[in-house]
């Protein structure tokens, strides 16, 4: 059950990043740190941000995005530098991307990875997706 994080916790993660995360995928973190989102005919478990506020949030936020990013990145064919929103039920991934242009930010799109093909692909804006 998805429920709010509070801002400290959305900049602790973005600390071992070394990058902001986008304003809408923050607001959709700030009012819901993690849940399902149904997007492109299929459903979406979404990694929340570790909240260390008390040991129910620990527990509920123990898969948080840095972990899953993590896990992610020993997988054949994960993007170098994504970050691993989440997932659904068949193992592809919903990404961001570093912005080459600045060093601190993500591209403003998200994007699919499909785990079979590796292919990556923009599916859509970070303000369409998480609006």
């Amino acid at each position: 059950m998805p429920f709010p994080v509070d801002e400290q916790w959305i900049v602790e993660a973005e600390r071992p990043l070394g990058r902001r995360l986008p304003g809408p995928y923050r607001s959709r973190l700030a009012a819901d740190n993690g849940g399902e989102v149904e997007a492109f005919g299929d459903w979406w478990l979404l990694n929340p941000i570790f909240d260390q506020s008390d040991r129910k949030r620990i527990k509920r936020t123990c898969n948080h995005i840095i972990a899953e990013t993590r896990s992610a990145q020993e997988w054949a064919g994960f993007p170098a530098g994504a970050l691993a929103l989440g997932s659904n039920s068949s193992g592809d991934q919903i990404v961001l991307l570093p912005d080459d242009s600045a060093s601190d930010a993500y591209e403003p799109n998200v994007y699919f990875w499909n785990h079979e093909t590796r292919v990556t692909e923009s599916i859509a804006t970070v303000t369409e997706f998480f609006s």
